[in-house]
């Protein structure tokens, strides 16, 4: 089975890759369509030149290796994907041969961490414009509602979420995914140094803190077009 797993920035994502990475029948990959972005928006992430030199950017090579074989004889392909990586020259066909899902969080918190690395950030930074694209044309196309988990909802209750989204996916849930061993990983991307050292510390999800940061004026318009998608997912998300 290929899952690909779409997210926002500043989620608990690369947590959640853990988890699934720590199964003994899935492989995982980290955000294959970052070099293409990088490439195509000229962004200048950390070590963005490293990334686009490391990783594939052909954006037409990715979709064959993600749709194709899954390797190391594994019967899981779990994909994290940044739903904001998947830009508009990117063709969609692809997106039948796959099952998705999504990892969503709330606006205010997302951008409250996001505005720190990205001063900023439009609402398309966010992720969720593509989600919800995504999330309505396979909704579209299959006739059947893809699974949404919020962050919040898995940092309260690992467990229970993760029970309810294998069985979403048609999979059998494992309490190996309830923890992995601290430090880098092999499938992390050349990224991983300047993103994931939270990760790297961890070694299971960490309770959920509310933020009460608060977000700068300029920031009211776009936490407000961001609310209104989030809301559209968040009511359909697992319980």
């Amino acid at each position: 089975m290929h899952i690909a797993m779409w997210s926002g920035p500043r989620n608990i994502s690369t947590a959640l890759m853990r988890s699934w990475g720590n199964r003994h029948d899935a492989f995982v990959c980290d955000e294959p369509f970052y070099a293409h972005y990088l490439r195509e928006t000229g962004l200048p992430h950390p070590g963005a030149q490293e990334v686009i030199r490391r990783h594939e950017p052909d954006w037409h090579k990715v979709v064959v290796w993600l749709t194709g074989p899954i390797p190391e004889g594994k019967t899981v392909f779990y994909q994290k994907h940044m739903a904001h990586h998947l830009l508009p020259n990117i063709d969609r066909g692809w997106m039948t041969q796959i099952t998705h899902a999504f990892l969503i969080r709330s606006p205010r918190e997302m951008l409250a961490s996001l505005q720190k690395i990205t001063p900023n950030p439009r609402l398309e930074d966010t992720g969720l414009p593509q989600q919800l694209e995504i999330f309505e044309m396979i909704q579209r196309q299959t006739g059947r509602t893809p699974p949404v988990i919020d962050a919040r909802d898995v940092l309260e209750g690992p467990e229970t979420m993760l029970r309810k989204l294998c069985a979403a996916l048609n999979v059998e849930f494992t309490p190996a995914m309830l923890k992995w061993t601290a430090g880098p990983h092999p499938a992390d991307g050349v990224w991983a140094k300047y993103w994931y050292d939270a990760v790297w510390k961890s070694t299971t999800f960490e309770p959920y803190r509310p933020r009460n940061d608060t977000l700068p004026h300029h920031l009211g318009r776009v936490l407000k077009e961001a609310d209104a998608i989030y809301v559209k997912l968040y009511e359909r998300r697992l319980k």
